[in-house]
């Protein structure tokens, strides 16, 4: 799946935080709240314009950000 058919970002949109397409849910809120044990219907149920793509999309968003993140070891 490519996460960047379902995530967005743009300026006019939550000053440019990464989204869901075509919706004004952040991706940040989903993962807090897969975090939190909201589980995939929960989320379903509480966001009717999100589907089971999209939350599967922020976690590969998360991924790989988290895959090319740049660390710096302070010493």
């Amino acid at each position: 799946m490519n996460w960047k058919k379902h995530i967005s970002s743009d300026p006019d949109i939550l000053f440019g935080k990464t989204v869901i397409k075509d919706t004004r849910i952040p991706v940040e809120l989903i993962l807090e709240k897969l975090a939190a044990s909201y589980s995939f219907e929960e989320l379903l149920q509480a966001y009717p314009r999100l589907t089971l793509a999209d939350i599967q999309a922020c976690l590969l968003y998360a991924a790989d950000n988290a895959k090319h993140e740049k660390v710096l070891a302070i010493a």
